[in-house]
C-alpha cells in the first residue's frame, strides 16, 4: 500500500501549513487568549482579561440575533411568493437586526482580531514592529476617530428620542431611536475594547510577544 507522506511529516510543519491557510481567510491576530504573562503589572492583565471577557459574553448574546434576523428575512419572502401578502415590517425589523449585530458585535470581533485589514505587509514584520504600528495607529487615529463617532451619535440619540423620530423611507414608519441606541452602544464596546488591545499592543512593542498567545 502506498503510505501517507501527510503522515511522516513533522507536526510542526503540519501546524504552520493551517496556519498559513487560515492566515488567507480571516485577518490573523498575534495574541490569543490564553493567560497573560507573569510579568506583566497586575492592574494592566486584569484590564485586558476583564475587557475581553465582558466582548467575549456580548459577542456570545449578540450572535442570537441571527435567528430573528434569518426568521424575519425567511418569513417576508414566503409571504410574499408564496402568498402574495408583503409585510411592511419586516425590511425594516431585517434592516434592525443587521445593523444592531454588526455594531454590537464590533468589539468582540476587534478582540478577535476579525475585522478587515490589508496586512500583507504588517504580518511579516517583527513581533515589536507591529506592536509599535498598532500602538500609535490606537493612539493616533482610532481612539480620536472614535470619540468624534460617540459625540456626534450622543447628539443623534438625544435628538431622536426627543422628537420621536421615526423611519420616513417605508410605510411602517418605525422608531428609530432602538437601532441608533445600538450605534452608540457599539461605539462604547469598541472604544472599551481598544483599551485592551492598546495594552496587548504596548506588550508586544516592548516585549516582542503579544499577551495570551500560544507560543
Amino acid at each position: 500500500m502506498p503510505r501517507n507522506h501527510d503522515s511522516q511529516k513533522p507536526k510542526e510543519e503540519i501546524n504552520s501549513m493551517k496556519l498559513d491557510i487560515s492566515d488567507e481567510m480571516i485577518a490573523e491576530r498575534r495574541g490569543g487568549s490564553g493567560p497573560m504573562p507573569a510579568d506583566m503589572p497586575k492592574w494592566m492583565a486584569l484590564t485586558i482579561t476583564k475587557i475581553d471577557l465582558a466582548n467575549k459574553w456580548i459577542g456570545n448574546v449578540v450572535c442570537w440575533i441571527v435567528i430573528p434576523l434569518t426568521f424575519t428575512m425567511v418569513y417576508e419572502v414566503l409571504a410574499r411568493k408564496l402568498f402574495n401578502a408583503p409585510t411592511m415590517w419586516a425590511y425594516d425589523m431585517s434592516r434592525f437586526f443587521y445593523g444592531a449585530l454588526f455594531m454590537l458585535g464590533a468589539g468582540y470581533a476587534l478582540s478577535k482580531g476579525v475585522h478587515i485589514r490589508a496586512d500583507f505587509l504588517y504580518r511579516n514584520f517583527k513581533t515589536k514592529n507591529q506592536g509599535r504600528i498598532d500602538f500609535w495607529l490606537y493612539l493616533v487615529f482610532y481612539f480620536p476617530g472614535l470619540s468624534v463617532f460617540l459625540y456626534m451619535s450622543t447628539g443623534f440619540l438625544q435628538e431622536s428620542i426627543m422628537r420621536g423620530e421615526k423611519g420616513m423611507d417605508t410605510a411602517w414608519m418605525p422608531y428609530m431611536w432602538p437601532i441608533k441606541s445600538c450605534l452608540w452602544l457599539g461605539i462604547i464596546f469598541l472604544i472599551v475594547q481598544g483599551i485592551s488591545e492598546l495594552f496587548k499592543s504596548y506588550w508586544a512593542a516592548t516585549r516582542g510577544k503579544w499577551p495570551g498567545g500560544e507560543d
